[in-house]
């Protein structure tokens, strides 16, 4: 996969597109996200139907590496709290809460497609709407 169509997945992501994931998933899909394990596009959709009910989500590549099997990228993700939620992904929040998470996502490949995702974290914190700040550790 070349740099420019993973930054379409990556955009398309970022607009909380669905259909990103029927277009470069594989049939056999896997994530480790953490201690959390996604099998198959409909469970990644539901985990982030979960995640995007609640929370604006960015990615940004700060690195990418890659080839015709593998991409690597370093990585922060913002989430932005829309609403308040008491039951959200990450716990309890209020509008305006945001979580930065750095860390490293390997992408393996079939036929131009991800059939593995590996997410390593480095760090995961909380910023509540007063300022307070908190270093969370993997949040699953």
């Amino acid at each position: 996969m070349d740099r420019a169509t993973f930054d379409d997945y990556i955009a398309r992501f970022n607009a909380q597109d669905y259909t990103t994931f029927d277009d470069h998933l594989a049939q056999d899909f896997h994530c480790l996200n953490g201690q959390l394990e996604i099998v198959g596009i409909d469970g990644f959709k539901a985990h982030y139907a979960t995640i995007w009910r609640t929370f604006r989500e960015e990615l940004e590549v700060s690195r990418w590496v890659g080839d015709d099997e593998t991409i690597a990228i370093r990585m922060r993700t913002h989430f932005t709290a829309l609403h308040d939620d008491l039951q959200s992904l990450f716990g309890p929040v209020r509008e305006g809460h945001s979580f930065d998470f750095y860390g490293v996502i390997m992408y393996e490949l079939v036929e131009e497609r991800f059939s593995r995702i590996q997410v390593a974290y480095n760090s995961f914190t909380s910023t509540a709407p007063d300022g307070a700040i908190t270093e969370l550790g993997i949040p699953h």
